[in-house]
């Protein structure tokens, strides 16, 4: 029977958060992006946990900046975008839609969610039923459209959509309290969400993290997920659901 991972999540930099994911059985530890080295170097010490390999999701500093020092303290493997190797150090493996990538007997399912950047992509355990999102979907958000278009980031949205709804997805950011703000605006009449609202006040006036966030959740409450939702498209406008989502992406960007 394999063990369960051991998932350690802490903050680094203003607003990251890092993982550090381990097999108890291997003792093979992986490091979801690289935030802050120092810190995720210091975490591992003290979990008494050798980092053996980094998952990037995404070239930005704030997600790989910090490969090149944790390999040269650890002598990890680095894998990363195919679509985005060329913005990223230290690389020794290129991954891309559909690949898979091992920790352990622990195998993780590689997804495009393309549209924060143009190669991002999303890592899922599907016998852990967890996915590392990177900045592709927050708590009641998504990442800023950087260079993707509306309709590359609905459909990349579309696969996170389709992951089985207990899946807990671990995303990059504490941006929760920000996003319920705008959620609130983007979807006044959603009981649901009103509930989620108060729940993240709370746990953030305590000094508690909001991440990770469970899908089924997010599914019922975060606006750019349901932006195929005909009260969604009634309100915001739009032809077609990537349409809706551009509406909504651009108001989220000035509100």
């Amino acid at each position: 029977m394999t063990t369960t991972l051991q998932i350690h999540q802490f903050p680094c930099l203003s607003d990251n958060y890092g993982f550090l994911v381990h097999d108890p059985d291997s003792d093979e530890t992986a490091c979801i992006d690289t935030p802050e080295a120092p810190v995720i170097l210091r975490e591992a010490e003290t979990k008494g946990w050798r980092i053996t390999q980094i998952w990037n999701t995404h070239w930005h500093p704030d997600h790989a900046g910090g490969n090149e020092a944790i390999k040269a303290e650890t002598g990890c493997t680095i894998v990363a975008p195919e679509a985005e190797a060329g913005k990223i150090t230290g690389i020794d493996r290129t991954l891309s839609h559909g690949d898979t990538v091992t920790l352990g007997r622990h195998e993780a399912r590689v997804l495009d969610v393309g549209g924060h950047t143009l190669g991002h992509i999303a890592y899922h355990l599907p016998a852990d039923n967890i996915a590392f999102v990177g900045d592709s979907v927050f708590a009641l958000g998504c990442g800023r459209m950087f260079e993707g278009d509306p309709e590359q980031f609905w459909q990349s949205l579309q696969r996170i959509k389709a992951l089985p709804p207990e899946t807990t997805l671990y995303c990059a950011h504490e941006y929760t309290a920000a996003n319920a703000r705008f959620a609130l605006h983007a979807d006044p009449d959603n009981a649901a969400l009103q509930d989620y609202a108060k729940e993240v006040e709370k746990r953030r006036e305590r000094g508690e993290p909001t991440v990770p966030t469970g899908l089924e959740r997010e599914l019922a409450t975060n606006p750019f997920l349901r932006a195929d939702a005909p009260d969604m498209r009634e309100r915001w406008g739009g032809e077609t659901p990537a349409e809706t989502f551009a509406a909504l992406r651009e108001a989220k960007d000035s509100f």
